[in-house]
Order: structure tokens, then sequence, then C-alpha cells
């Protein structure tokens, strides 16, 4: 109100020295005019970063990979916060290849995901922890979820069995699979049937980003292998 009282004021003494005919008082007022201009963009900048931002100016595809990083942030948060508190979770990515044969004999949960979310089906001594988590185009699919385990000559003894089901399911799709260890807290990723041990989160967002990114980059990525990509 104060601003458009002003604003009211400066108006009305622009328009009576225009009347009167004061040559000097109108030239001060269009000097004025000319600050006031740049004293409003500095005054309401957060007002117009706002309202610039909510502009579509880049289309589907920035709306595509703004969802992709909001998913990828939240998923990070969650496997590194679950990790840190020794939380055990297997959670898998579909890609291509469909998983809808383990869904259906899971706990179908087709839920927008959220940290909170996934947080909460691992949490200890809650019903759904057991098993794993199926993530499919950014939504908790199921949960509770049984998945084939890696065949014995395939993996190493010291592996238990969150390792051998992440290594299976991998080796029988292109799904991605995230194992968070309850003995170490340190993350596991298995892909193609391989297995890499302690990864950190700058890499992981990076994996996640090379094999998940959208559909104009499938083409160039689709025949790169995961060891491919671990060894540069």
């Amino acid at each position: 109100m104060d601003l458009i009282l002003g604003l009211i004021a400066f108006l009305l003494i622009f328009a009576v020295s225009s009347w009167l005919d004061f040559p000097v008082l109108r030239k001060l007022m269009l000097l004025i005019t000319n600050m006031a201009v740049i004293a409003i963009i500095v005054i309401f900048q957060p007002e117009l970063r706002v309202a610039l931002s909510k502009l579509s100016v880049k289309g589907k595809k920035f709306k595509a990979m703004t969802e992709f990083d909001k998913f990828l942030d939240q998923l990070s948060t969650s496997v590194y916060r679950l990790a840190e508190k020794k939380v055990g979770a297997l959670i898998v990515i579909e890609h291509e290849d469909s998983l809808q044969d383990i869904i259906k004999k899971s706990v179908v949960i087709d839920a927008k995901f959220s940290s909170e979310l996934l947080e909460t089906i691992f949490a200890r001594n809650t019903v759904l922890h057991d098993g794993a988590v199926i993530v499919s185009d950014y939504k908790i699919a199921a949960a509770s979820c049984i998945l084939p385990l890696a065949e014995s000559f395939l993996v190493q003894r010291s592996l238990g069995t969150r390792h051998r089901a992440g290594m299976g399911i991998s080796s029988i799709t292109d799904a991605l699979t995230i194992i968070i260890s309850e003995e170490t807290g340190k993350v596991s990723l298995a892909r193609e049937g391989l297995i890499t041990y302690n990864i950190k989160l700058d890499r992981f967002k990076g994996i996640m980003k090379t094999l998940f990114s959208r559909d104009s980059d499938k083409k160039t990525l689709k025949g790169k292998r995961f060891i491919d990509w671990l060894k540069e």
C-alpha cells in the first residue's frame, strides 16, 4: 500500500506540474521516472524471478530432465541416509526390461516416489522392509519383492542373500540394483550380473545419469556396458 500511495502521489505531482506549466519540476519528475524503473526492478527482483521461472521456455525435454533430477536427488538422499544408519535395503530401478511378473507377486504400491516413503518401507521392524523395492517410471511400483538369487558359482561365498538377489535380478534383466549392506553401511550397485562395492555419492549420481538418461540420449548410451562405464 505504501508503494501504491507513493505512485499515486507521484502521478498527481506530475499532473499538476504539467497543468500549471512548471518546466523545471516536470523535467525533474521525468528524471525521477527513469530512475524509478531501475528501482522497481531491484525492489521486486524476487517476484520477477519467480514469474520468469514459471514461463515454459525450454519445452518438454527440460521438464523431463527436471523431473529426473528431482527423482535422483530424492533417491540419493534416501540411499545414503539409509547407509549412514546401516539399514539394509535392496532397490531395483527398472530400465527397458519389464519387471511386471515380479511386481504382480509382490505388495503393489504404485505411489509417486519420495524419500519419506522409501525410508519408511525399509525401516526396521516394519512389515514391508524384508525384500526388495522396485522403482519404475518415478514411482515405487512394489515392495517386499522376492528376487531370484544369483547362481552360487557366480558369487563369492562371503556375499549375503541381499547381494545375491541383487546380482540375480541384474543378470536376467537390464535393471540396476542398489544394495545397502546392513553390516557395513556401504552402497553397492549391480547390473549385467556384475557388482561394484562401496560406491560414493558423486559416482552414484554419475552412474544413474548415464544409465537412465532421457529418450534423446538412449541411442548413444544403449550399447555402453556398465563395466565400461565403471572402468572410466
